[in-house]
């Protein structure tokens, strides 16, 4: 069938008719979504999706509004890097397993990637995973991880050879959260929360089965998580004009006349033009998924919307002067989502200092930038052929 406007529109409204949202538990009626297509639209049927052009989305979105949603902040790992990894790499039976109930929300999702000696150069990780007949026994440990202390099951890559350079002795795996040897503990961040965690893996057993892709070739289902990852942070962060953040910042600079400078209101105009641009660079990325796997060009767009984030929060702070300090929420407890938009000035701002480091540190994203947009010369990497185990660490 050749999916357009028109045919979305009398789908969701079919759907409707048999599935009324103010009779049904919201589990129950995200579930029927999902069956009949209007999860994502570019999947294949059978798999939350129709098939159709995924800028056809919107048009479902627009049309369930005021229906059960889902909860972003808290999915955003499986719904952003998880699902289309598993989509790519995955074997039938992973799909129909994992796919519906990390769409719903029944099933948390986090991601074992950093280590405490692997941050931006995540290819020198030493978690270790070794065959054992039908088995991969796991040991390592594992940094920064979001959602862990809720997470059913993890994307996690390890080392399978050491014998070889290290961007070719990866594999990805899925890791059961709930495995004997999986250990979480909290990372107080900034902001007194601990939205993240360390996690330690000790003789964790996984069957080959929560393999994705082929064994040695974690660097390359990896790079197609990172890609997703960084236009799921910066790619969805303001879909409509004056939203999020600048949204945020306008409305107070309206509201309060009295705050006003000259010199606030030319930041303002100046963050207002280039927060628009990074929304449309968004948008453009986001209808060129419909062609294929993100680019480099998703690390462009994660990068300006951390430095304007920051820049936002930092203005909105100093607009509101005093109150813009307030910040009263330090008791220590576990985050269940973030809720950036929702919470106090003080808040933003500190939230906001994470945003040039989770999802790829900004120095990071701009040597990609350089090498794979830009087409400049690499740096030196006198380690490229070096087999792991004889690197320095």
């Amino acid at each position: 069938m050749t999916w357009d406007e028109t045919a979305i529109k009398d789908r969701v409204r079919a759907f409707l008719d048999g599935h009324d949202p103010e009779r049904m538990e919201r589990l129950e009626f995200l579930r029927a979504r999902f069956d009949a297509g209007l999860a994502w639209v570019h999947f294949p049927e059978g798999l939350g999706g129709l098939g159709a052009p995924r800028e056809l989305q919107g048009v479902v979105e627009r049309e369930l509004s005021g229906t059960p949603q889902l909860d972003v902040g808290r999915q955003l790992i499986g719904l952003g890097m998880a699902a289309p990894t598993i989509l790519a790499f995955g074997t039938e039976e992973q799909k129909r397993r994992f796919l519906r109930p990390l769409w719903t929300g029944e099933e948390i999702w986090c991601q074992l990637f950093s280590e405490p000696g692997a941050g931006s150069d995540l290819a020198t990780l030493a978690t270790r995973a070794v065959r054992d007949g039908d088995e991969w026994v796991v040991d390592g440990q594992k940094v920064w991880t979001s959602s862990a202390h809720h997470a059913r099951w993890a994307i996690l890559v390890a080392r399978t050879d050491p014998d070889v350079p290290k961007h070719r002795g990866l594999t990805y795996f899925v890791c059961d959260m709930t495995a004997p040897g999986v250990d979480v503990r909290p990372l107080r961040q900034i902001t007194g929360e601990a939205e993240f965690n360390e996690v330690f893996l000790t003789g964790v057993r996984l069957p080959d089965t929560l393999r994705l892709g082929a064994v040695g070739e974690g660097w390359r289902v990896a790079t197609t998580t990172l890609m997703n990852e960084r236009v799921a942070i910066g790619g969805g962060s303001a879909p409509r004009r004056g939203s999020g953040a600048i949204g945020i910042v306008a409305d107070a600079w309206r509201a309060r006349p009295e705050l006003r400078t000259h010199d606030l209101h030319q930041r303002l105009l100046r963050l207002w033009v280039e927060a628009e641009v990074t929304r449309l660079a968004g948008v453009r990325l986001s209808q060129q998924l419909a062609a294929g796997q993100p680019g480099p060009e998703g690390s462009g767009v994660k990068l300006a919307f951390a430095r304007i984030n920051q820049a936002l929060t930092g203005l909105e702070v100093e607009l509101l002067r005093e109150e813009g300090l307030e910040y009263d929420d330090w008791t220590f407890r576990r985050s269940e989502s973030v809720d950036f938009l929702g919470r106090g000035s003080g808040y933003r701002y500190l939230r906001a200092k994470g945003n040039s480091i989770e999802g790829g540190t900004s120095e990071i994203l701009r040597n990609i930038i350089a090498e794979r947009v830009l087409g400049l010369p690499a740096e030196p990497r006198v380690d490229k052929d070096v087999p792991w185990k004889d690197l320095p660490r």
